[in-house]
């Protein structure tokens, strides 16, 4: 149905979820306040803010897991084991919240995703901990913690998204929505 007015384009809803997200939306920042337009260096320091702020609490949140559970010298490290899991399940059910079934501000998947499950999964921790159980001749423990590490990582990102996709409604279940 055209409109008929050619000045008034007809209106259609607003896109929503994943089609509403630019390409990469961690480079496409809403202007805050409203109406005021920052330019490409402002955003930039935006995201790289948000990646920091949320690197800290990451951080902060496996360090805190170290000193609870700490690994003794030759065991298997499974401290970091789960958190490189547990991690990875909170990145499945992030991306499918802000990517299928909200849309979020564009700070927020650099904040959580980036910044705060980037500094609480530790992968560099993963290779200095194979690495150790190599050096202390333990190498069938290091290889089984190199691939169960990974399995279970990408297990449990696999598992999140699926899980999420199932128990988050889609937002038109939720509003009622429809045409």
């Amino acid at each position: 149905m055209q409109s008929d007015r050619p000045d008034r384009p007809e209106r259609t809803a607003p896109a929503t979820g994943w089609p509403a997200e630019p390409a990469d939306p961690d480079t496409a920042v809403a202007p805050w306040p409203p109406g005021r337009v920052p330019g490409p260096r402002r955003r930039q320091a935006e995201i790289l803010a948000a990646v920091m702020a949320g690197g800290v609490l990451g951080a902060c949140a496996r360090y805190g897991a170290g000193l609870l559970w700490p690994t003794a010298p030759g065991a298997f490290p499974w401290t970091t084991f789960w958190i490189n899991v547990t991690g990875s399940a909170a990145m499945g059910v992030l991306m499918v919240l802000i990517t299928e079934r909200t849309t979020a501000h564009p700070l927020v998947r650099p904040f959580l995703g980036t910044g705060v499950l980037g500094g609480y999964t530790t992968f560099s921790t993963y290779t200095v901990d194979a690495r150790a159980l190599f050096l202390d001749d333990r190498a069938g423990t290091a290889l089984l913690y190199l691939a169960a590490t990974l399995a279970g990582a990408l297990f449990a990102l696999w598992a999140g998204a699926g899980l999420t996709r199932r128990l988050a409604l889609p937002r038109d279940a939720r509003t009622g929505g429809g045409a």
